[in-house]
């Protein structure tokens, strides 16, 4: 079974501004996930609890990535994308994550 993607509307206009290559590979990541499966560019976001992944993309040498869950209510929800512009190593900046933090909380509020 296949389960449908939504997307929290604000991480939806930020990918709406990445590349278009960087929207596709979302999109595929996003599909592979909406089948049970895990795409190779999603790894677990530390420190959000299990059922919450990070699509991590490189493009022309920059950093992209999007935020989903695969916990709250039947549909895969698409939290946060950001641009990531630090260049001190592979960790989410802490900003991104009080993000992710917060919209995950109002996401469960609405759904229950």
């Amino acid at each position: 079974m296949t389960r449908k993607v939504s997307w929290i509307k604000a991480a939806l206009k930020q990918v709406g501004r990445f590349p278009y290559a960087v929207q596709e590979e979302i999109a595929d990541a996003l599909a592979i996930a909406a089948t049970g499966e895990k795409s190779s560019s999603a790894k677990p976001l530390k420190g959000l609890g299990s059922g919450v992944l990070e699509i991590a993309l490189q493009h022309r040498r920059e950093a992209y990535r999007a935020v989903y869950t695969v916990k709250i209510g039947d549909d895969i929800w698409v939290v946060h994308a950001f641009q990531k512009k630090s260049k001190t190593g592979i960790t989410t900046p802490k900003h991104e994550i009080e993000i992710v933090r917060n919209r995950l909380k109002r996401l469960k509020e609405m759904i229950g």
